[in-house]
């Protein structure tokens, strides 16, 4: 499934497509800004969105072997709840 694919999905539920792609937008710059200032975002029974630190550390280069440095960053992490678990299994 891809955004289209999500879009058209909520759309079945809302009164037009253009109202669904604003919902799924919205949705996703709400998680965006909440990730950005090192908030959790729990939907319970479907995981928990958060931003993880990662170190700076060392590299290689995989064309040429030379060791490069990697940048401290901040990466999006998502951890399955429960719900999402047993549904799948």
């Amino acid at each position: 499934m891809n955004k289209t694919d999500l879009i058209n999905e909520v759309a079945d539920v809302v009164s037009s497509k253009k109202e669904a792609q604003a919902a799924v937008d919205r949705v996703f710059a709400a998680i965006t800004k909440a990730l950005k200032k090192d908030d959790a975002v729990t939907i319970v029974g479907f995981g928990t969105f958060k931003a993880v630190k990662r170190e700076a550390r060392k590299g290689r280069n995989p064309q040429t072997g030379e060791t490069i440095k990697i940048g401290a960053r901040k990466a999006p992490k998502f951890i399955p709840g429960k719900g999402l678990k047993d549904a799948l299994n």
